[in-house]
């Protein structure tokens, strides 16, 4: 059996270094936008323009959400102007497209507590996201580790107070398919083998759970063309996102936003982790006071 050697990579710091300049970590972070790990998104824009503030390093955008995420890089320590520029930009792109959602991203090398403190204060308010990314040299090849410093607190769930437009049945089906939409009927009877009385609630993002004409959504549905997207209020946890992953599922990138875990289902992942699923949906729900 062959030996298994360790080594120790060095980090290199990019401000200074020649080469590892700003442009070339854009160019990495475009070509591949899942090294800040926050899921496979898409690259909508970069060094885009914003009137009378410069412009924005990376416009990124989730392809099945459609959120944005308003990305700004600072190579060394980040500071003040940084995080102003960050929250800047989130908000003029906010305002041109306020039917969206948006998330403030802010890259450094190095996030000082003092300024890790700051950016806590922006979070309470606005989503905003703190990622501290390194480059690392093993022999001639330079890569890169991201680390997220602070995530988005967890906002209100969903529609609970405010109404959300109303769709019907075949809205759904003609957006997605009968099929899809089909799996959300089958996830409802599990919800009223622990908890009778949830009917589905139709609305024009998702489809939502209602109990006595009230919206309580520990659980949504999103269906697709081919698969139901199913969305549950838990806590992100390592240990539970291990599980998930060990059955097999498809878990795509956490709502750090909302707090929900989202995992793309087919019929054949509902039959096969009925019992799995089912525990999901009651610790959600007695997560909800049920």
């Amino acid at each position: 059996m062959t030996a298994i050697r360790s080594f120790r990579p060095e980090i290199v710091p990019l401000k200074g270094t020649p080469g590892l300049d700003e442009k070339w970590l854009q160019d990495q972070i475009a070509a591949d936008p899942s090294i800040l790990g926050l899921g496979e998104l898409d690259l909508k824009d970069r060094e885009r323009i914003q009137p009378g503030a410069g412009r924005l390093d990376l416009l990124l955008q989730d392809p099945e959400t459609n959120r944005r995420y308003e990305v700004e890089i600072q190579l060394g320590k980040t500071d003040e102007s940084h995080i102003i520029r960050t929250v800047e930009y989130w908000d003029i792109e906010k305002q041109r497209y306020p039917h969206l959602d948006h998330c403030a991203v802010l890259v450094a090398e190095v996030i000082t507590s003092r300024f890790l403190n700051v950016i806590k204060l922006f979070n309470r308010s606005i989503p905003l996201i703190a990622i501290k990314l390194q480059a690392i040299r093993v022999g001639e090849e330079v890569g890169l580790i991201s680390t997220t410093v602070l995530d988005e607190l967890p906002r209100e769930l969903p529609d609970d107070d405010i109404p959300p437009e109303t769709k019907d049945r075949p809205y759904w089906e003609a957006k997605a398919s009968a099929k899809t939409v089909k799996l959300a009927d089958g996830l409802l009877e599990l919800i009223q083998s622990f908890a009778p009385g949830f009917e589905l609630k139709y609305n024009k993002h998702y489809i939502g759970l209602m109990l006595n004409g009230k919206a309580i959504n520990f659980v949504v549905f999103r269906p697709q063309k081919t698969a139901l997207r199913f969305e549950v209020a838990l806590p992100k946890d390592d240990e539970r996102t291990a599980q998930l992953e060990v059955a097999g599922l498809e878990v795509l990138e956490y709502d750090g936003q909302f707090g929900y875990y989202k995992i793309r289902l087919s019929a054949e992942d509902i039959g096969k982790h009925q019992e799995l699923l089912v525990a999901l949906m009651k610790e959600a729900y007695a997560a909800r006071g049920g």
